[in-house]
C-alpha cells in the first residue's frame, strides 16, 4: 500500500494540509498536527467524491512550504518543489479525471440543495446560488492561469471544457498543471462541503 504524499502550507494564522496526488483533498487548521487530523477526518468524505478510486494509504508529509497572505486569508496559495515535476500524460489525465469528479460532486450537491442555506451566528453567509456563482466566477479567473481563455458569460459547461483543454495541453502557464488542478479542485470541494454543512 503506497503512502499518500501530503504537504503542509504554513501561514501565520492557518496551516493547510494537502494531498499532492488527490486534488481537492485539502483542509486547514491552526497548527500542523491539527491540519493533518482535519485531512484524515475528511478521508471518507473525499472518498465519496472520487468513489471510483480507493483512497488508501498512510498520510506521509513530504515537505512544508511557507504560506503567504492568501494562506492566512483562508486559501492555499503556495507552490512546492513537487510542482516542478513534469507530469506524465497518464498522471495528468488521472488528475483531470479527479477534478471532473469534484465538479460532478459539486453539481449534485447544488442540485439536491434548497436555495436557502443556514446562516452563520450573525446572519452572514451566501445562499446556494450565491455560492455557485462565486465558484463559477472564481474558475473563470483561474482559467487564464491554467492555460485557458474563457470569455465573459461563457456557459459553465463550456468554461469547464476550456479549462480541461488548457490543462491537457501540458504547456507552461502561470500555474503548474498539478497546482492548477489542486487549486481548482480545492475551491470546488470546499464550497460543496460548505453547502452540505449549511443545508437545512
Amino acid at each position: 500500500m503506497a503512502d499518500i504524499r501530503v504537504y503542509l502550507e504554513q501561514g501565520q494564522r492557518w496551516v493547510f494540509a494537502a494531498a499532492i496526488d488527490w486534488p481537492g483533498w485539502c483542509r486547514r487548521a491552526k497548527g500542523e498536527h491539527e491540519a493533518l487530523e482535519a485531512l484524515e477526518e475528511y478521508r471518507a468524505r473525499y472518498a465519496a467524491v472520487v468513489a471510483a478510486r480507493r483512497v488508501v494509504g498512510r498520510l506521509h508529509v513530504v515537505g512544508t512550504v511557507p504560506g503567504d497572505m492568501y494562506t492566512d486569508f483562508g486559501a492555499p496559495g503556495s507552490l512546492g518543489p513537487w510542482d516542478d515535476d513534469v507530469m506524465t500524460k497518464a498522471s495528468r489525465r488521472r488528475q483531470i479525471d479527479l477534478l471532473e469528479d469534484c465538479w460532478r460532486y459539486f453539481d449534485d450537491v447544488v442540485a439536491s440543495s434548497s436555495p436557502t442555506l443556514r446562516k452563520g451566528p450573525r446572519g452572514g453567509g451566501r445562499d446556494r446560488d450565491g455560492v455557485a456563482n462565486h465558484v463559477r466566477e472564481a474558475e473563470r479567473a483561474y482559467a487564464a492561469k491554467a492555460g485557458a481563455r474563457v470569455a465573459p458569460r461563457t456557459p459553465w459547461p463550456e468554461q469547464r471544457r476550456l479549462i480541461v483543454s488548457g490543462l491537457e495541453s501540458g504547456e507552461q502557464t502561470r500555474w503548474p498543471t498539478g497546482y492548477a488542478i489542486r487549486r481548482i479542485a480545492w475551491h470546488v470541494l470546499d464550497h460543496a462541503w460548505e453547502i452540505e454543512d449549511k443545508r437545512d
